[in-house]
């Protein structure tokens, strides 16, 4: 882990790209319900706010493994967001 500079920039990256994959889906999909596809987004918006917030922590007893801790969980709901993603239909 670089810095939490970095970390923050890992975090919006990856959930603005699936956010950006969701409304790709949508207008390449223009007669599907929309409806899970809105909740993806939601739910990526609040892994956002919530990994943000765990960035912005104070008194971490161990920084470095906290900071670890949370750049694995960005990787595990990245994944599991991406795989809500393959199974639109």
């Amino acid at each position: 882990m670089a810095n939490v500079r970095d970390l923050k920039k890992d975090i919006n990256y990856v959930l603005g790209d699936i956010i950006e994959a969701v409304y790709v889906w949508e207008y390449a999909n223009t007669d599907k319900e929309t409806k899970k596809s809105e909740a993806i987004i939601d739910e990526a918006i609040a892994t956002f706010d919530e990994l943000i917030a765990k960035v912005n922590a104070k008194n971490i007893d161990n920084v470095k493994a906290h900071y670890k801790a949370i750049n694995n969980e960005l990787e595990i709901k990245g994944r599991a967001l991406i795989e809500k993603i393959n199974k639109l239909s």
